[in-house]
């Protein structure tokens, strides 16, 4: 794998766990409100804004990293983003992590170990 390819794989997990946990970290501050209260309430949180930037941005990263590599491969090397999601949200949100969910998180980052190893 080349610098560039590595580089722009990295900055696609970076901004898209970014962007998830920004959307999180929105639509948790607002749990005492309903309906167009609560949309409301998160549309004037930074977290929901900072979300979407992050989406914007990964979606160029990703294009561009997909102009690079495989689609096949890419979208397998992409599955550690749900790794990454996974623990920062047991980081940042104390969300629990059982032994199965470990067990997966350890199972996805062997396949792209693998599938970053070759060619």
């Amino acid at each position: 794998m080349s610098v560039l390819i590595a580089t722009l794989w990295l900055v696609n997990v970076t901004l898209d766990t970014a962007g998830q946990l920004a959307f999180k970290a929105a639509s948790s501050q607002s749990r005492s409100e309903a309906g167009m209260a609560h949309w409301r309430h998160m549309a004037g949180r930074p977290w929901l804004w900072l979300g979407l930037s992050a989406y914007a941005l990964h979606l160029l990263s990703w294009i561009a990293f997909l102009s690079l590599v495989d689609l096949s491969r890419g979208m397998l090397l992409a599955s550690i983003n749900m790794v990454a999601i996974m623990v920062a949200g047991r980081l940042l949100f104390r969300e629990r992590l059982t032994p199965l969910r470990v067990t997966g998180i350890l199972l996805v980052s062997a396949g792209v170990a693998i599938v970053g190893a070759g060619g």
